[in-house]
């Protein structure tokens, strides 16, 4: 099935505008590329705090091969859809275990609800949630120790903003493979079950 000419000559007409940038973008990314894992670049020192928190992790972290996955997360207890998260990265941790990887929360961002905030001062603080989200993200990817990423969040200005995060700034992710994994109670799954991003 072939475009519809409008939508083709518009497509070409933005890929054409967007040649500079997006050239910049892939450069970028392409030399993040590693064959190692992202923490053999790190000092002594710099590792050392990688390792310090991570428990029975510490010699996978230090001396092996093995690659880690960096955790953000839109973890609260408030909002029912973020609640779920709270025993995620435990869960992670064991599965990547299994797997002969390992698992660290990088960071987290914030998680605002419209539903929570409407008709009350600062509700116009959800408009802007999803830049700072961006922004958190970043920050959180940019520790230099991550061979790829799990984003946990749900929401439509939480899933963009890791998204963004992730696409633009994500330094620490050597292999630039990041999944964003929704978490929904049973009854939301079944009231949402089209809103679904995945990235990787």
């Amino acid at each position: 099935m072939s475009l519809h000419p409008v939508i083709a000559a518009v497509t070409e007409r933005i890929i054409e505008r967007s040649a500079d940038l997006r050239a910049d973008y892939t450069g970028r990314m392409q030399a993040q590329v590693r064959s190692t894992p992202a923490r053999s670049r790190l000092s002594c020192s710099n590792l050392a705090h990688v390792m310090t928190a991570s428990g029975g992790d510490k010699s996978a972290l230090g001396f092996g091969g093995f690659p880690n996955i960096g955790i953000v997360t839109a973890y609260n207890d408030m909002l029912s859809a973020h609640q779920p998260y709270e025993t995620y990265p435990a869960k992670i941790r064991d599965w990547a275990r299994a797997c002969q990887a390992t698992a660290q929360v990088a960071g987290g961002v914030p998680a605002m609800c419209d539903g929570v905030t409407q008709g009350q001062p600062g509700m116009e603080l959800s408009l802007f949630s999803r830049e700072v989200i961006a922004l958190a993200t970043a920050v959180a990817f940019t520790h230099d120790a991550f061979d790829a990423g799990l984003m946990l969040g749900v929401c439509d200005k939480i899933v963009p903003g890791l998204f963004i995060g992730a696409a633009a700034f994500g330094q620490g992710v050597k292999t630039r493979s990041i999944v964003i994994v929704l978490g929904l109670t049973c009854h939301q799954r079944q009231a949402r079950a089209l809103h679904v991003v995945v990235h990787g």
